[in-house]
């Protein structure tokens, strides 16, 4: 080999190598680095959410300075919502994340999380709205709404359970016309010790009809539209630093 030759490999060499070893500084860089915290949501002057970590994205907390309260929302890989946001209820909290239509909710004023679920009909035949299609998500009394471009609301239903389906309750009756026939049909009620489902469940009342909880009493007479929050204390959107801890 040419003498050149064997000096353009060793350069390539000692750049890759060079490149290698800066990646691996950054990394262990970053790997010692203490994770910053800071807030990126104010529901009120007393409870705000915490994001740990580097880029926007990491562990999400809820703290309540009142009542006492700190619980993890999620434990890694969190990415602050985008769009409009407003929470102005205390004892139901819905938290939406980036890219995808969802909730983690709270009806026990942020003790304890759990999913909650989507259903709808959009126009391209998928459940759930693209992120992109999303204005807002708001949560007023207990109820949280999912507001859409295309004008469609996904809700949850009125924040209590239906007496009917509560432990030793009579469950419900009703009926469904198929090929002209009325069929009967009983929804029995939950099994002691069961756990509420209100608020865990968003769903499009363009669907309502084709669903069993059309004859729930808490999705019976819902709102035709966002109710509008009136003196809310807290932000509108949610806020973090890129370069925080960087």
């Amino acid at each position: 080999m040419r003498k050149s030759g064997r000096v353009f490999l060793l350069a390539v060499s000692l750049c890759i190598l060079t490149g290698c070893n800066g990646a691996f500084s950054l990394k262990q860089s970053l790997a010692t680095k203490q994770k910053p915290v800071h807030v990126v949501y104010r529901f009120d002057d007393h409870r705000w959410l915490e994001l740990k970590g580097f880029n926007c994205e990491g562990e999400l907390w809820f703290v309540d300075k009142n009542r006492g309260i700190r619980s993890q929302i999620w434990s890694q890989f969190y990415r602050i919502f985008t769009k409009p946001y407003i929470n102005a209820s205390e004892r139901y909290i819905a938290v939406p994340n980036w890219g995808s239509a969802g909730f983690t909710v709270s009806k026990d004023y942020g003790k304890t999380w759990r999913n909650a679920s989507i259903k709808g009909q959009e126009e391209d035949g998928t459940d759930t709205p693209d992120y992109n299609d999303i204005i807002s998500a708001t949560v007023v009394n207990d109820q949280g709404f999912l507001l859409t471009n295309q004008g469609h609301i996904y809700m949850s239903s009125l924040p209590f359970d239906d007496p009917r389906l509560e432990p030793g309750g009579p469950g419900i009756d009703y009926t469904i016309t198929f090929r002209g026939r009325e069929i009967a049909h009983h929804i029995n009620a939950v099994r002691p010790g069961a756990r509420s489902t209100w608020g865990l469940n968003y769903i499009d009342p363009r669907i309502l009809h084709r669903l069993v909880d059309q004859y729930y009493t808490n999705f019976q007479n819902l709102p035709d539209k966002v109710p509008e929050v009136k003196n809310y204390r807290g932000w509108t959107k949610m806020q973090c630093d890129l370069n925080a801890g960087l």
